[in-house]
């Protein structure tokens, strides 16, 4: 079984019935283990990630977790800046509300100095980990804020507020997240919505396996263990605002 896939455990209590919930980075890893912590819950998922496999197998695994078929929007965040736009008028269209917003989605980039970072490398890291960020957010505030209970989590890292060598675009692109998330927090503080981000710490994913070549994966938690404290900043009781979270 793929790490990032908790073991079906039943049905069992489901909070989240009756909600949509839209997950970024969710053909694997961090977001394809919340999706489907967030599907056991009982909420209907929004599945975004490059791949059409990948989301699929996501999907599978919400079903086997007990939750319900997930709609799954197959396409590159860095590039697909009009899809983006038209997430949220389309998901209120479909299912007349959205509840819950994971951006889970992230890239590494290049680990090399700053003077040596080629645009491509520039444009790819910023475009999912900040300007997608951005975009969601646009799409995604009004159903959010029109909502009961709407919560709203980004994942984030330490390297946004620690910079390290070599790790410019990634930190850069992380700290600029942090600042807009946290601003949107301050804005919507007088509504139910709740933003918060949550740093999951070292995990063992494919990005941290590219980043830490010689590390253990074995060492780390995985994707599924990581899941329940992502799920739980969604859930209708949260009452966090504008937190950064940290495992």
């Amino acid at each position: 079984m793929d790490p990032a896939q908790p073991e079906a455990t039943g049905t069992g209590p489901q909070p989240l019935a009756g909600r949509v919930a839209l997950v970024t980075g969710a053909s694997r890893g961090i977001g394809a283990a919340v999706a489907v912590e967030l599907g056991r819950l009982g909420a209907r998922c929004v599945l975004v990630a490059r791949s059409q496999g990948g989301l699929e197998e996501t999907d599978d695994a919400i079903r086997a977790a007990g939750g319900e078929g997930a709609v799954l929007l197959p396409f590159d965040l860095g590039k697909g800046a009009e899809r983006i736009d038209a997430i949220g008028p389309s998901i209120v269209e479909r299912f007349g509300r959205l509840d819950i917003l994971v951006h889970a989605a992230g890239v590494l980039g290049a680990l090399t100095p700053v003077g040596h970072i080629t645009p491509r490398d520039w444009d790819e890291v910023v475009g999912v980990n900040l300007t997608a960020a951005w975009r969601l957010i646009r799409t995604c505030d009004p159903p959010l804020r029109a909502a009961e209970a709407g919560r709203a989590v980004f994942l984030t890292s330490a390297r946004a507020a620690e910079p390290k060598a070599y790790w410019g675009p990634f930190g850069a692109s992380k700290a600029g997240m942090e600042h807009l998330v946290l601003t949107w927090a301050q804005e919507v503080a007088g509504s139910p919505l709740r933003v918060n981000l949550f740093d999951p710490g070292a995990v063992a994913t494919r990005l941290r396996a590219t980043a830490m070549p010689g590390e253990d994966p074995a060492t780390l938690p995985t994707p599924a263990q990581v899941a329940p404290d992502v799920a739980a900043l969604c859930l209708p009781g949260e009452g966090r605002q504008g937190a950064v979270v940290r495992r």
